[in-house]
């Protein structure tokens, strides 16, 4: 029986009894209390503990009714909140939502508690807004630069960060921005922003900005090989030692840098640039005498060798003794083999 129902219905029935008890008895009672006196019809007498009863349990009954909204309340909030705690979560965001009911609370533990993760199969719920995220997040997992600014990526997640990743491999502009502004961004995007640029942008561009970042050897090996193919604008002397000489190359890396340079350097230019890097570089002086080898520099390369002692680049003497007794040998078969 509702509320409305069970006012009417003793609301009636207390009309009644009084109807009833004022048909048989008209007259009236006096009741004292402490010498207070108050006199009624003897039907409001009749009817007063009823009416009383009435209020009481109206009262009650209203009272846990509207416990029992509250606690509906809270319980259709709290479902509402979990969706939310659960895009927090797929975002990677930390989660400040507060729950009222016990149960909620001890799943937003356990939710906590958890790596998330979306799997590559078809995922569907009657949440559109999760349905929404979980097919962003499986785009930015594929590659695709999502810049949704509906999708609110935690900054520092691992999430933002490749979506930055992506968006760096589909905006070349952006790859320059990041390269101008280096002090704002990790080192790994960085180093894909510069690596985009050297594959995509001009070498007077990448000249202009190479200095932005720092260099590791395959970041450096790009950029040789960029140098290589664009001869007229390529890097000098000067910059070739520093950039080698900051990065520790050792004797094989100056080997495979001889051999990049071979065919694009002029010979005096590739001459004189391992020339210059012996000088300060003992690491390269293989890679000065390779290039020497290459073109055929014996009596160079027998002046210089004099100025080491004879345990010093046993590979080259030999090379020097084959070719003295008439056995044409070239340095790859030797060594030097990558």
């Amino acid at each position: 029986m509702g509320l409305k129902k069970y006012i009417l219905f003793s609301i009636l029935l207390i009309v009644l009894v009084f109807g009833y008890v004022f048909s048989i008895e008209a007259g009236e009672y006096k009741v004292t209390v402490l010498d207070i006196s108050i006199t009624l019809p003897v039907a409001i007498w009749v009817i007063l503990p009823l009416l009383i009863l009435f209020i009481g349990s109206v009262a009650h009954i209203m009272f846990y009714g509207f416990k029992s909204y509250l606690k509906y309340r809270s319980i259709t909030k709290d479902e509402e909140n979990i969706s939310e705690s659960i895009k927090s979560y797929l975002l990677q965001k930390s989660d400040k939502t507060t729950y009222k009911t016990k149960a909620f609370k001890d799943i937003s533990n356990i939710l906590s508690q958890i790596n998330f993760d979306v799997k590559d199969n078809a995922f569907t719920t009657s949440n559109e807004e999760i349905n929404k995220i979980v097919s962003q997040i499986k785009d930015i997992k594929s590659g695709i630069y999502v810049q949704d600014k509906s999708l609110k990526l935690e900054p520092n997640s691992s999430l933002a960060h490749k979506n930055l990743l992506n968006r760096l491999n589909s905006e070349i502009d952006f790859c320059l921005e990041v390269i101008k502004k280096p002090m704002n961004y990790s080192s790994d995007a960085l180093k894909l922003a510069f690596l985009n640029i050297v594959e995509q942008k001009s070498m007077t561009t990448v000249k202009k900005l190479y200095e932005n970042v720092s260099l590791d050897k395959e970041m450096a090996e790009k950029l040789f090989e960029k140098s290589a193919k664009n001869p007229e604008f390529s890097l000098s002397n000067e910059e070739i030692i520093k950039i080698t000489k900051n990065l520790d190359y050792d004797k094989l890396d100056y080997i495979n840098l001889a051999k990049l340079f071979k065919n694009s350097f002029t010979p005096d230019d590739l001459i004189s640039l391992f020339e210059e890097l012996s000088k300060e570089v003992e690491s390269s002086v293989d890679a000065y005498f390779y290039i020497l080898f290459e073109f055929e520099m014996i009596d160079r390369i027998r002046e210089l060798l004099t100025t080491y002692t004879n345990d010093d680049f046993p590979a080259f003497r030999a090379l020097i003794q084959l070719k003295d007794s008439g056995k044409h040998y070239s340095l790859e078969s030797l060594c030097y083999k990558n």
